[in-house]
């Protein structure tokens, strides 16, 4: 692909897909990439020193609210409605491409901070803005890449409880 170019390829969402985990080594988990830390990583740092960076298309993403006590999954989106893009890192492997989100603290943050568990951190991901598409995309400065990771301001999304559908058991007639 050729600078300036884009295009829309097929990837494993997880940037080490458990395939390429060694044997021996624990499986962990590469979907999310801490922004702060993602140069120091081994995991990320190749890729963000590389500036393979990439956008994630989405239309809403799902988080656990557990003010209720218990796990209840919330979808949020713009408030626009407008499908948006979530700043990423990719990596080619032999067979195959792999992607990341990046991710930031969102303890302060008056929507995102409701999500996921009680005493847990909480993170956000990073939501570009349209105007920033062709800029992310051609950066390769990882401290000019920086400038471009903050959460969107809350009352920019909507969020409500989105429960998955009850599923029936294959043996239920109705």
């Amino acid at each position: 692909m050729g600078e300036g170019t884009r295009s829309t390829d097929r990837a494993t969402f997880g940037l080490v897909p458990r395939k390429h985990i060694p044997p021996g080594v624990k499986v962990f988990d590469t979907m999310n990439a801490r922004a702060e830390t993602v140069g120091e990583k081994r995991s990320f740092s190749t890729c963000w020193r590389n500036g393979q960076l990439c956008l994630i298309p989405a239309s809403s993403f799902y988080e656990p609210n557990y003010e209720t006590g218990k796990a209840v999954r919330w979808r949020i989106k713009l408030a626009s409605g407008e499908p948006f893009s979530i700043a990423g890192l990719w990596r080619a492997w032999n067979d195959s491409l792999s992607f990341t989100m990046l991710t930031l603290n969102a303890d302060s943050h008056p929507l995102l901070r409701r999500f996921h568990e009680p005493g847990s951190e909480k993170r956000g991901i990073v939501i570009l803005r349209r105007e920033y598409y062709d800029d992310w995309l051609t950066c390769r400065e990882p401290e000019v890449a920086r400038t471009f990771l903050s959460l969107l301001p809350a009352d920019e999304l909507v969020a409500g409880p989105a429960p998955l559908p009850t599923r029936k058991n294959v043996g239920d007639a109705k």
